[in-house]
Formats: C-alpha cells, structure tokens, sequence
C-alpha cells in the first residue's frame, strides 16, 4: 500500500476552509459511537426535512425592484394569489426576490441622460429569463413597447387612480406657487406641462423613491413636487398630498397606475396563475397607451403623455400629448371608439400617427 504523508498546512485566523478541501471527508455512521452517531443521524434529518420544505413550498418567486412602492406592488400580488389560489396559502409558498436595476443604481442623473429603455425592467427581466424567478411585477409606465424574447406580460392588476398629486408647504396648488418656485421631478413629461402653463415656474431633477422626494422637499431642496396618486395611495402616504391634479391639468404618463405581472412563454402554470389576477379593462387602457408610446418610439428624452378609458356609454376615449420638454410645443390629440382589443390599438396607432405628421421630422429629437 502506498503510504501518503500529509504536511501540515498553515491558514491565518480569518480563512475559511472546508474538510473536504483539506482532504478529509466528515465520519460514517460506523466510526462513531453510539450516541454520536444517533446524533449525526437526527441532523441530517432535520436538513433533509428543511430542504424538501424549501423545495415544496417555493411555488412562485416573484422578482420587483427593493424601493418600498415597489415592495408594496409585488405584495399586492402576492396576496391576490393566495386569495385565488389555496395552495399559494401555505407559508412560505411565494417568496418575493429583490433585484436592483440600473435606474436604482445610478441616482444622480436624469433619466433622459443615462438613455435607453427598460431602466428599471431589464435585470428583472433577465432574471425571469434565467429561470430565477418565476414572474415579474412591473409598473407598467416602466415596462419598454417590446417585451425580450421568450417573455410575456398577459396581466394587468386592476389601475389605481391614473391622476397627479401635487404637494408642498407652501402653495395650496400650482397657481399658488411665486414666479420663480422650484419644482423637483424627474419626469419630462410633468415638466413640459408644468412649462407649458406656468412659464414663470423652474423644474429641477428630483430622483428617489417618494420617501426620498417627501424628504427633499422637507429639507427645503424644492418648493413643490408631483407624484403619481396611485404610488401615494398603494403607499398610504395620502396625508401627504396637498392638492390633486386633474387630467385635464396634468395628463398622466403612459400606463400610470397600472401593474404589469410577466413570466416566461413556456411556463403555462404562471401564465394561468397570473391570468386569474387580470384585470381586462385595465390590459385594454394600456394596450391602447402602449400602441400609441410605440407608435411615437417614444423614450425618456420624449415628453409623452396619454390615457385611454371606458366612458360613461361604455366607448374608449383616448387623449394623447406630445410635447417638447422647455413647453414651448404642445401637441395634443383624442380618439373615441368601442372598447375592444383591435379597436383601440387602431386608435392609439392613429393618434400617434396623427402627432408624428404634425410635429415633424425634429420635433422628436430633443
């Protein structure tokens, strides 16, 4: 037999190596004694247990950004699930994964300079791609006009209330506000508009979660701000709104409101748990929203806006703005028709069409 000497080998204090890697293995049950070995068995049985556990009760892992509205997004459907689906019930059933995207990362910049799309969706996206999630919740005014290959977005949660807040310790309302106030916000969007009524008014960059922006404005940085009622309201953080802006004053972002739940084209169990949350008025409003943001190939440096409804006859309405970000150019645009699928992608294709004619080869690249 071959005789094998083991030198010693010194490690410092703080390294961590394993047995194994040291050439040992941990005893059989055979070169223990009685009670040891009674003791070995007992724990790896409680590991066995924990892991089958594990195994059994990740039914779904659903993947969101960490910001605390976006936690109360993914919370939102967690506990649609479970209250459609009893098996979901169990503890433990739906494990909610946290994923930082780059819109997260990279806070001292405005949207419109760090460019491209899907900000705040792509890591999330890939994750759901490589299988380490099982669906995605998205805000659905985040969300790209293209989805990646091999993903589906199907379902759309009921919308919350589509307006704007504006708040402030100041000024009861805009008008209220002295030429030259500060307002924070990070959307072109609110500032074209903004711009657009109140020339006299500064819009300065305003990124963060709304704790951070509430904090901002605290802290005196602004003398206003506005932020999506919806976020306030699934948030509540509404004592904190100090007027709300109507759609005719502010017309809200594509999708405002709305939650979008993803998962992969080949995996028919999410798709059926997460067809059984969608909300179909809602899918078609931003179905409709979403044609006309294609149409325009809008971005972050574009100043879209539009909303789709169901009004009081049962017809969609569709109003679309288009603007450039200083205010100075507004185009805005309206569609009715019956709400129905084909329907309203037409009308939101049309109203985008219609805007692209009118504003002319620059008028989009700011």
């Amino acid at each position: 037999m071959e005789k094998i000497t083991l030198k010693p080998t010194f490690y410092p204090l703080n390294f961590s190596v394993s047995i194994s890697t040291l050439g040992f293995h941990p005893p059989s049950l055979k070169t223990l004694t009685p009670i040891h070995a009674r003791k070995l068995m007992v724990t790896r049985a409680a590991v066995a247990v924990e892991q089958q556990l594990q195994t059994k009760l990740s039914l779904i892992k659903i993947g969101t950004r960490g910001s605390p509205l976006a936690l109360a997004q993914a919370y939102e459907t967690r506990d649609k699930l479970i209250s459609t689906h009893s098996e979901l019930a169990e503890e433990g059933a739906i494990e909610i994964i946290i994923i930082k995207t780059t819109g997260d990362k990279i806070l001292n910049q405005p949207l419109a300079d760090i460019g491209g799309k899907g900000l705040f969706t792509k890591e999330i996206d890939e994750a759901l791609l490589e299988g380490s999630i099982d669906i995605a919740v998205h805000s659905m005014k985040d969300v790209p006009t293209y989805f990646p290959d091999g993903m589906i977005l199907p379902c759309n949660l009921p919308r919350e209330d589509v307006r704007d807040a504006f708040i402030s310790l100041s000024a009861a309302s805009l008008t209220e506000l002295p030429a030259g106030s500060i307002i924070g916000s990070a959307s072109l969007r609110r500032q074209s508009q903004i711009l657009y009524r109140y020339p006299s008014l500064k819009v300065v960059n305003f990124r963060g979660n709304v704790q951070t922006r509430l904090r901002k404005l605290s802290e005196g940085e602004v003398q206003a701000t506005l932020l999506a009622l919806a976020g306030l309201k699934r948030l509540d953080m509404t004592d904190n709104v100090t007027s709300i802006l109507s759609v005719d004053e502010m017309l809200p972002a594509i999708a405002q409101g709305a939650i979008g739940i993803a998962c992969r084209t080949n995996d028919d169990k999410m798709a059926e748990y997460i067809a059984s949350l969608n909300h179909e008025e809602t899918r078609l409003a931003v179905v409709c929203e979403r044609a006309f943001l294609e149409t325009l190939d809008g971005s972050c440096r574009t100043p879209i806006a539009g909303y789709a409804y169901r009004d009081e006859v049962g017809d969609c309405v569709f109003r679309g703005l288009v603007a450039s970000p200083d205010g100075t150019k507004v185009l805005e645009t309206s569609r009715r028709g019956p709400y129905a699928l084909e329907d309203m992608i037409l009308m939101g294709k049309d109203a985008g069409k219609e805007l692209l004619a009118r504003g002319g080869p620059g008028f989009f690249n700011w």
